[in-house]
């Protein structure tokens, strides 16, 4: 059988039993037991069905829900796994809400009275407790701390929101949205369409007391950020914004209590490549990573077509060489095999 036609059959059978293979089942993301809780009832589903288009804005792949007890204590949890931690992240921002405190629970948590949010990995975690207890910081840790984390690409949070200046930030008031209805939920500053997030834009907002609200909008490269501008900035002469753009981000801020103020907000936006060691390579927009991923596959293809061409030039080009050492044409097409008895009368 020719070469080719043995590496095309490979690929085939290959792709066939990736597609034919069943999926393996998720894992359980809520453990049965932790710290003394004993889990004694199990739901399915999202609890709030109005939510469900935003949650599959920020990738929502699994829903579960649980009831622990300890004792006389009751603790009714419901858990939400995204495809990422960049849609975990959102979640956490959407759920929380105003005069909740900030907790140290998981990566970000927050609190008020027995209600806790907290969120981890790719996971956000919406806990309530029956009755006021003192160590409930303590169980939430210890249930963080079984929560399934991811690795890799998937577990990085996004880095938009570590652009937004640090001086009078009220951090329980960030929101973060990668999509239209979540936006719409969060925010109704700017029209949905000057946004565009066709673009896979990334959005972010957040209160800075008497200097005004900042919405941050991450787009893929400057230049798309600078078409955008112009129609914000147009948006901005009759609605009183003041705007600013700093490479692929446009700064945007209302509610100032003067333009000085709103100018000083904005002189804080600066963007860098923010890196960290388990981001290295800072923000990757989508399409620099479809790129990357078409160019690895292209990669791929010209790698496998030359060990073709070599083997079959080794192969061939051997089998020619030992047909000339005994005397043969190089080519076997054209030449008559027959059998000769050679009798003599």
């Amino acid at each position: 059988m020719p070469l080719a036609r043995i590496l095309s059959c490979s690929v085939f059978f290959t792709s066939a039993l990736a597609f034919a293979a069943p999926a393996l089942p998720a894992a359980p993301v809520l453990p049965q037991s932790f710290d003394g809780w004993t889990e004694t009832a199990a739901a399915s589903g999202i609890a709030d069905s109005s939510d469900a288009a935003v949650l599959q804005e920020y990738g929502l792949a699994q829903s579960t829900g649980a009831t622990y007890s300890a004792g006389a204590q009751r603790l009714s949890v419901r858990a939400y796994h995204f495809a990422d931690a960049t849609g975990a992240y959102g979640a956490f921002t959407f759920f929380r809400q105003p005069g909740m405190h900030v907790e140290a629970i998981g990566h970000d948590g927050a609190s008020s009275a027995d209600h806790h949010l907290f969120w981890i990995g790719t996971t956000v975690v919406d806990a309530t407790f029956a009755h006021p207890s003192t160590d409930e910081k303590a169980a939430l840790n210890a249930l963080a701390a079984q929560i399934p984390r991811a690795g890799g690409a998937a577990g990085i949070p996004p880095s938009l929101p570590h652009y937004l200046p640090t001086a009078l930030l009220d951090a329980s008031s960030v929101k973060y949205a990668i999509g239209p209805a979540a936006y719409a939920r969060i925010s109704r500053l700017l029209p949905v369409a000057a946004i565009d997030f066709s673009q896979d834009t990334e959005v972010v907002t957040a209160q800075y007391g008497p200097q005004g609200t900042l919405t941050l909008l991450l787009y893929p490269t400057p230049q798309i950020a600078g078409a955008h501008l112009k129609a914000l900035d147009a948006l901005a002469k009759s609605s009183g914004f003041t705007t600013k753009r700093s490479g692929p981000l446009v700064a945007v801020v209302s509610g100032s209590s003067s333009l000085q103020k709103a100018q000083q907000l904005l002189s804080g936006v600066h963007f860098d490549d923010y890196v960290t060691i388990n981001h290295p390579e800072g923000y990757v927009p989508e399409t620099v990573k479809l790129y990357r991923l078409l160019m690895g596959i292209t990669m791929m293809v010209v790698i496998l077509v030359c060990a073709a061409l070599l083997l079959g030039f080794f192969l061939g080009g051997g089998r020619a060489l030992i047909r000339i050492l005994r005397g043969k044409p190089v080519s076997a097409v054209t030449e008559e095999e027959f059998i000769s008895l050679h009798l003599s009368r």
